[in-house]
């Protein structure tokens, strides 16, 4: 018998090991599969070295002047892939009509032929985009919310959520509408703020809808096509506040996966702190001022016993006025939620009179969440004063049918050279938490909003990268479509 003693202190790998002769080398070997894969580098897997294989236009827009845009549900997705196709979702501004409802959707399909407008609204009017969900089945699906005023002046009024169904190999013929059943008769309007997600494998889908500033409510839908489950998130309280409220949580990243939803969103409500907003006024001459400082999760394991659990802080920029944003969430196999997000450290607006002492940053931030506990948290990309410049934006998961996960993000700011920056970068993460060295991903027309064909939309996992979203200084919805690997 032999004893060895193997260290590794890059992942604090250590063990004292008892070795036969016969067995030393087919251990050796197991040990040093181990340790490759504690650097992030699985066996057999091809390394990331991503390829534009398309870049195009969609369709363009005309501003609507009304708090909203193509991409402003941005938790949510309007590109789903179901098969070969890729579907798209978008709005047009109507003329005649006064904002807030002067949008209506369009839905778009690319295939072999490249893209084609295949339906559009011809009796609705509505404000926000309409967020797709796909199963792999050949059904599409479209949350919608038509407003329910006649008058074209009218500012704003009561909605109606619906959920549109499509066939996807045939996307031309008429569709069905269902309309989800609600924990009584609430009163929704056209800001709806909503999350629309879907669980593909599972063929299941919930919808979460904001009321106000006290809470959303949310309906479940089954496999077999019944809303089963409905009820009311109510929001964090903010008890620390010169006057105490409810923190409305929006812009939500939420999944679905095997009945168990997790929902993951920033705060948005009117400056809390008086000094700060009669600041604020004097600037900009308006009494409001949203805050987005605060990112919160919850999670329900089963969604069909109605209950959350209690929110969680999982970062604060609310001392310094700072500015946070929700990027993405993935559930993986094992249960965790991953979370990415971007962070500001101050309002520069208000630096100098209230935090003359604090530094500027800006940080691409991740974490991991194991039944609603954080378990892991890191930095992944910094611009700070005096260091790296270049500020990281709009981080954006890209999961593989191997579970390799990827985060690919916007850089804009100032490079090395001191030159503008404005690029497309992904990088993977690690099963120890660390990532790989990031890689540019050379679009021609680098995006700086996008949607991708995400798991949480029904999208099947996959080495290609789907995306669409707006060019700097261009009114146009591009897609593009990414290979991450060989």
């Amino acid at each position: 018998m032999q004893g060895t003693l193997f260290s590794f202190d890059g992942n604090s790998f250590c063990g004292y090991i008892v070795l036969t002769m016969a067995d030393y080398k087919r251990t050796f070997e197991v040990l040093i599969l181990l340790l490759v894969s504690s650097l992030g580098f699985a066996a057999g897997q091809p390394a990331l070295q991503p390829i534009v294989e398309v870049e195009e236009e969609v369709y363009r827009y005309s501003p609507a002047n009304n708090g909203a845009g193509p991409m402003w549900c941005r938790g949510s997705t309007c590109l789903v892939r179901i098969g070969e196709d890729v579907f798209a979702s978008g709005i047009e501004t109507l003329e005649g009509f006064k904002p807030l409802n002067n949008c209506r959707w369009m839905l778009f399909r690319r295939d072999s032929r490249g893209w084609q407008q295949v339906q559009v609204d011809e009796v609705g009017r509505t404000r926000e985009p309409c967020p797709l969900a796909g199963f792999s089945g050949g059904r599409l699906f479209m949350s919608v919310n038509p407003t329910l005023t006649t008058d074209p002046n009218a500012y704003g009024g009561p909605a109606r959520p619906e959920i549109l169904e499509f066939a996807a190999s045939e996307p031309k013929k008429p569709f069905k509408t269902m309309l989800p059943a609600w924990d009584g008769t609430p009163a929704f309007t056209e800001h709806s703020y909503r999350s629309f997600a879907a669980d593909g494998p599972g063929r299941e889908m919930i919808l979460f809808q904001n009321i106000g500033y006290t809470h959303a409510e949310w309906a479940f839908r089954n496999s077999a096509g019944q809303w089963i489950s409905k009820g009311k998130l109510k929001w964090p309280w903010g008890a620390e506040y010169d006057k105490p409220q409810p923190i409305r949580v929006c812009y939500p990243n939420v999944a679905l996966k095997n009945r168990a939803v997790h929902f993951c969103g920033v705060s948005d409500i009117i400056e809390p702190y008086l000094k700060w907003r009669a600041f604020k006024e004097k600037l900009t001459g308006r009494k409001w001022d949203y805050d987005f400082r605060r990112l919160f999760y919850t999670w329900s394991p089963d969604i069909l016993t109605g209950e959350f659990s209690d929110w969680v802080e999982i970062a604060s920029r609310d001392k310094t006025c700072g500015w946070i944003m929700p990027g993405d969430l993935w559930v993986a196999p094992d249960g965790a939620a991953h979370i990415v997000w971007t962070e500001r450290v101050i309002d520069e607006r208000l630096r100098e009179k209230f935090f003359p002492d604090a530094k500027q940053s800006h940080a691409l931030n991740y974490a991991i969440i194991r039944e609603g506990k954080v378990v892991m948290r890191r930095t992944l990309l910094l611009a700070e004063k005096g260091k790296s410049r270049e500020i990281p934006g709009l981080p954006r998961f890209q999961v593989t049918p191997e579970n390799r996960l990827f985060v690919f993000y916007y850089i804009s700011g100032i490079d090395a050279m001191g030159k503008a920056v404005s690029q497309n970068r992904i990088m993977e993460l690690h099963k120890d938490g660390s990532n790989s060295p990031p890689s540019r991903v050379p679009l021609r027309y680098p995006m700086n909003s996008y949607f991708t064909t995400t798991v949480r939309g029904g999208s099947p996992p996959s080495k290609v990268l789907d995306l669409l979203g707006t060019r700097a200084g261009d009114r146009s919805i591009n897609y593009a479509r990414v290979r991450l690997y060989k």
